[in-house]
C-alpha cells in the first residue's frame, strides 16, 4: 500500500488509525461546495485540496481504514425527490456497526459503534433525515459496497474524479425502509426541529 499512495499523503492517512481519529480529520476539512460543478474527488485531491463532501469524505474515510487494517466499505442512504442521498463509511468494533459521515449538517454525522445491524445503524438517521419543510425523505439503503473492487482503476492513488464509484453505489441493490401507507402517515418535523436542521457548520 505505501508504495501505491505518495509517502506524504500516507503518512497524513497513517496517522488516521481509528475511525474518531479519521472522523475528527474530516469534521475539520471543509465543505466542498463544488463551485465550478460537479465533482467527485479521490482522496488524494481531497487531501491537496483539504476539501471534500460527503461520498468524497467517506472515500477518504474508507481509504484510512483500509490502511488501519479495516474493510473499505461504503452505504449509500437514499432519499425521496425532496432531498440529496448521502453515504458514508461503514466500520464494525467489537461486532457492532458504526459510520463515519461528512455532512454540514448537525444530524447526518458520526455514529458510534452500537448498531447490531446495517439497517438499524441507517433508522438513526431517519427522524433527522429532514428538509426546510420538515418533511422525512430517507427512504432505502443500500448494500455495502467493498472499494476493493475498484483496485484496478487507481482510486486510491489517483488525482482524477472517482465518479464511477457513486454511479455503482446507485446502481447495487438497495432496501426499503418504508412501505406507502408509513409514508402517508408521517408526521413532518415541527417548527424548532426543522429550525435546528437548517443550522449548517460552513457557510456556503
Amino acid at each position: 500500500m505505501k508504495n501505491i499512495i505518495p509517502i506524504a499523503e500516507f503518512k497524513i492517512l497513517k496517522k488516521l488509525n481509528s475511525p474518531t481519529k479519521i472522523q475528527d480529520f474530516l469534521d475539520q476539512m471543509p465543505i466542498n461546495f463544488e463551485p465550478n460543478g460537479d465533482t467527485c474527488m479521490s482522496p488524494m485531491s481531497v487531501l491537496k485540496n483539504n476539501t471534500c463532501h460527503c461520498i468524497e469524505g467517506a472515500v477518504l474515510a474508507a481509504l484510512a481504514l483500509r490502511l488501519a487494517g479495516e474493510q473499505p466499505l461504503l452505504l449509500d442512504l437514499t432519499a425521496n425527490k425532496n432531498d440529496f442521498d448521502h453515504v458514508v463509511a461503514l466500520f464494525k468494533k467489537y461486532g457492532k456497526w458504526g459510520a463515519i459521515s461528512k455532512t454540514n449538517h448537525a444530524a447526518l454525522r458520526y455514529r458510534e459503534p452500537i448498531y447490531n445491524s446495517i439497517r438499524e445503524l441507517v433508522m438513526s438517521y431517519f427522524h433527522e433525515y429532514t428538509d426546510k419543510f420538515g418533511r422525512k425523505n430517507l427512504r432505502s439503503y443500500s448494500l455495502p459496497v467493498n472499494l476493493k473492487r475498484f483496485d484496478k482503476l487507481d482510486w486510491m492513488n489517483t488525482t482524477d474524479d472517482v465518479f464511477y464509484i457513486p454511479e455503482y453505489l446507485v446502481e447495487v441493490k438497495h432496501f426499503k425502509l418504508l412501505n406507502t401507507q408509513q409514508i402517508r402517515n408521517l408526521r413532518k418535523a415541527d417548527h424548532f426541529e426543522t429550525k435546528i436542521g437548517q443550522i449548517t457548520e460552513w457557510p456556503e
